[in-house]
């Protein structure tokens, strides 16, 4: 099977959790900034860190699935497990803005993230697992210095948020924050092994 419908589905998933994650901010009942600030700051900022996450994961997404040559069945069904968990991002995003960053709901938020990421290695390895292990996205891929650094800080974050009574939930999303500041700096390894299979989009 093609990629090409699992791509444009996939697509159309993230954009409706896009579309969803901003209907939930609240419209500022006044005219001036404090307004904004007071009634839809927390909002905007919780918002902008979970489109970026959505931004990571659909530029990833894409760029992996151009070194796919086939879609199996269980490429299908890794796929959804991973829309399933980016489609919970807006209600724990909503969460704990809600809340305003409380510890559970920060904490909510940081296993969210984790189980985005496993789902994200498990569709990469089953895209592996059917090309084999000298495939391209095999060699592009490498150690995965990043995803590995990445899990660190999502369990780093989730504990000082358990562990540490006030301070901790800051700490955690620091810790969010700061992983997805690493995936906003451009990963060449896939694109360089798409540049040199000379693979068109």
């Amino acid at each position: 099977m093609r990629t090409s419908r699992l791509e444009a589905f996939s697509d159309g998933v993230l954009a409706i959790v896009i579309t969803i994650m901003v209907l939930e901010l609240k419209v500022p009942e006044g005219h001036d900034f404090s307004s904004l600030r007071h009634e839809a700051g927390s909002g905007l900022l919780t918002y902008l860190l979970s489109f970026v996450y959505i931004g990571i994961y659909w530029n990833n997404h894409h760029h992996m699935f151009q070194l796919t040559k086939s879609v199996t069945g269980g490429v299908l069904w890794a796929n959804l497990g991973l829309l399933f968990c980016l489609s919970v991002v807006p209600f724990t995003t909503a969460w704990m803005d809600e809340q305003s960053f409380a510890r559970i709901p920060v904490v909510a938020y940081g296993v969210n993230l984790v189980a985005a990421a496993a789902a994200y290695t498990l569709l990469q390895y089953s895209i592996v697992r059917g090309q084999g292990p000298e495939s391209a996205l095999r060699r592009a891929v490498g150690r995965d210095g990043k995803g590995k650094a990445s899990l660190l800080l999502y369990l780093a974050g989730i504990a000082a948020a358990l562990v540490f009574t006030d301070v901790g939930r800051w700490i955690g999303l620091g810790c969010f924050i700061l992983v997805a500041a690493i995936w906003l700096i451009p990963d060449r390894r896939i694109e360089r092994t798409i540049n040199e299979l000379g693979v068109q989009d």
